[in-house]
């Protein structure tokens, strides 16, 4: 093993995460097209399905996603009518972000989504179950 060795590429654990998370990415598009949903508006629905109505810097907290890259996602699915953003009454400065009458049927149409992403990841033959369990560690850890 030379000096070097540490530097390749191969040997770098965050490409292959990045390179990962680029393809499954991928393979989401088509699964999502129908819905007419970016990865980005299919993660942040996710949460606005378990949540149904949460603050803005909330929401941004748990999809790790800064402001700056959230605004326009949010802008984007108010404009689908899929959810509705206004000033908290209690505090001005809080944005509330909250799921839409469309938006809660939206959740019906996207159920086969997460099956459908096992089957082509391999399923049980990778215990994607563990791997999601190693990678929720090492963000917790990062965070």
């Amino acid at each position: 093993m030379d000096k070097y060795d540490k530097i390749k590429l191969d040997n770098q654990v965050c490409f292959s995460l990045y390179a990962l998370s680029r393809e499954i990415i991928k393979l989401y598009k088509p699964l999502l097209d129908r819905h007419n949903l970016t990865y980005t508006q299919y993660i942040a629905m996710l949460v606005m399905w378990e949540e149904e109505k949460i603050i803005f810097k909330e929401l941004g907290k748990r999809l790790h996603l800064d402001s700056g890259t959230l605004t326009p996602v949010v802008k984007k699915l108010e404009s689908m009518e899929l959810v509705t953003k206004y000033r908290n009454k209690e505090d001005d400065r809080l944005v509330t972000v909250e799921l839409t009458e469309k938006g809660k049927s939206l959740k019906e149409e996207v159920l086969d989504v997460p099956e459908k992403m096992y089957q082509i990841c391999g399923g049980n033959d990778l215990n994607l179950l563990s791997l999601k369990k190693q990678l929720d560690s090492l963000l917790q850890i990062l965070d």
